[in-house]
């Protein structure tokens, strides 16, 4: 089956094929396809896969994602890694943000990328991704959730939001994305005595305050006329005394 792919910009068809085929033969490697056809001058890509079941067809379907990385500016070994089920693709247009004027597009790159690439540095550090500006486009390469968060980030650049604002916002989810990755791995339960109830353990002395009062309720409820409830109601239990002294 022959399928068309992303057509190359000409600038890019070089770094796409590699020194003596080296990146196009690791790509048609890593995809499982038969053949990887790139024309050299025109920069149209075309693949041919094999029967059914003789490639993975969750890679099938990410080989555009990296021919279109490799194609935006993007190194050959970072959009190998797409192939992985844990990585994913972004691409954010800046013209949709600023139009096709080529003053405003510099300008917003200028802001992502930072004073000596700091802003971008720091974004692919809090969230865990790789970025790369290549003319209108944006390209982000990471895992799921990082990969939310920074193009949310650059859109809000691309947008007009303040540097210390967008990092703050990356900070909180960040943070937030560490709360929920957390779990308890393992629960230790203390054994219960064979007479207990459970609240005992949780209290201490609340058997023996429990104990008392029963007692009391019991002593209440005797019989004067009954000799022998008397007497038993009189018996000291261990945790109880008589004391004696003079007013």
């Amino acid at each position: 089956m022959r399928q068309g792919l992303p057509r190359v910009p000409k600038d890019r068809i070089a770094v796409l094929i590699g020194s003596k085929g080296v990146t196009a033969k690791s790509i048609r490697n890593a995809s499982g396809c038969k053949e990887l056809n790139i024309d050299s001058a025109t920069g149209d890509v075309e693949v041919v896969w094999g029967e059914a079941g003789s490639y993975d067809p969750i890679k099938a379907m990410k080989l555009p994602d990296v021919i279109k990385a490799i194609g935006r500016g993007m190194a050959p070994k970072a959009a190998i890694r797409l192939f992985d089920d844990q990585h994913f693709f972004e691409m954010v247009d800046l013209r949709n943000f600023v139009g096709k004027r080529s003053n405003q597009q510099r300008r917003i790159r200028s802001r992502i990328i930072g004073s000596q690439g700091k802003v971008r540095k720091l974004i692919e550090g809090l969230t865990d991704t790789e970025i790369t500006i290549y003319k209108s486009t944006v390209v982000i390469i990471g895992e799921q959730e990082g990969l939310s968060a920074a193009r949310q980030a650059i859109e809000m650049l691309a947008g007009g939001s303040e540097h210390g604002s967008v990092l703050g916002y990356l900070e909180k989810d960040r943070r937030r994305s560490k709360l929920s990755n957390r779990s308890l791995d393992s629960i230790e339960l203390k054994p219960l005595s064979p007479t207990s109830d459970g609240f005992e353990d949780l209290v201490p002395g609340l058997s023996e305050v429990s104990d008392r009062r029963s007692r009391k309720m019991r002593a209440s409820q005797v019989d004067p006329e009954d000799d022998e409830a008397v007497a038993e109601m009189m018996e000291l239990s261990e945790d109880e005394n008589i004391g004696w002294e003079e007013e």
